[in-house]
């Protein structure tokens, strides 16, 4: 049946809801797209979407059809898999999700090391931050912190993201700070997008505080965040994956070593398979071979 070719075209449109936004994820012009959808209804003898200028919906044959369209797509896609696992060499195209700043200053330098070693796998980065989702998007693996989006997205732990406060040095020689608590009388800078971005916490064997600071300037990139403590501009609550550099390299200062801030764990999400893809495997296994595991490269030596 030369229909089964659409068939991932039609599930494309269905779940992404519109030719347009389908043909960027199946990487095809929208007419294409459009054409194929036009010779699958033909084929069927049914109309499976209702069109307008602005608004694109499944009929009800539409609606009958997807669920079966869907699973064949997946037993197709499983098969592939499965043959693919019985192959020596990793091969296939992989697309990849990651957060912005996380992807720019880490994934960005991996990404060359596991293409020479997978000279087989080709790969598409995506680098962006907010929700994104896998299956509409044919992400085939994403990392991720916080609740999953789908319960359909298998997750595993890949690294913890932790934050600490720091400093330059220049601005250190204006003032003493022995404590948390001396940050009340400071300029703490801020990420405006953090949801707790003016509530910092402090845990030790001894003491917890959570403390609510205040400072003259707030910007919704850690990179940025990071270039104003680095100009002594204030103190700044960061990742240790944006800063570990610097302080190794005594630019920043690490403030109150003895004291930990709450942490989040970066996650490897793939969609839910009877075979996990060799690609995805091996991204997997390299992703934690590169960064490290529990203890980050970034933050060897720093906090120990």
């Amino acid at each position: 049946m030369k229909s089964l070719n659409d068939l991932p075209i039609f599930v494309a449109v269905a779940e992404s809801g519109g030719f347009s936004s389908a043909a960027r994820v199946l990487d095809l012009s929208k007419s294409a797209v459009s054409k194929r959808i036009t010779q699958l209804e033909q084929h069927l003898g049914a109309r499976l979407f209702h069109r307008t200028t602005r608004h694109l919906s499944l009929t009800e044959a539409g609606v009958s059809f997807y669920d079966s369209a869907a699973a064949a797509v997946r037993c197709a896609q499983d098969a592939e898999d499965a043959v693919s696992a019985l192959l020596g060499e990793p091969r296939g195209h992989l697309k990849i999700a990651v957060p912005l700043s996380f992807g720019q200053l880490h994934v960005s330098r991996m990404i060359p090391e596991f293409l020479n070693r997978y000279p087989l796998i080709t790969i598409d980065l995506v680098m962006e931050d907010g929700p994104i989702n896998l299956l509409d998007s044919h992400v085939d693996v994403a990392l991720l912190t916080g609740k999953l989006p789908d319960s359909s997205l298998i997750a595993r732990r890949l690294l913890p993201l932790r934050s600490i406060t720091v400093v330059s040095p220049t601005y250190t020689a204006k003032t003493s700070l022995s404590c948390p608590k001396d940050l009340l009388e400071e300029n703490c800078i801020t990420r405006s997008t953090s949801s707790n971005k003016n509530v910092w916490s402090f845990i030790s064997k001894q003491h917890s505080y959570e403390l609510n600071v205040t400072g003259n300037y707030s910007v919704n990139n850690s990179e940025a965040l990071k270039e104003a403590a680095l100009n002594g501009v204030g103190i700044a609550r960061l990742p240790t994956f944006v800063v570990g550099e610097y302080i190794a390299n005594k630019k920043l200062v690490h403030l109150f070593p003895d004291f930990a801030m709450p942490e989040l764990d970066l996650h490897l999400v793939y969609p839910e398979r009877n075979y996990l893809p060799q690609k995805v495997k091996v991204f997997n296994d390299f992703a934690r071979e590169f960064f490290g595991g529990d203890t980050p490269y970034w933050e060897k030596g720093l906090l120990s």
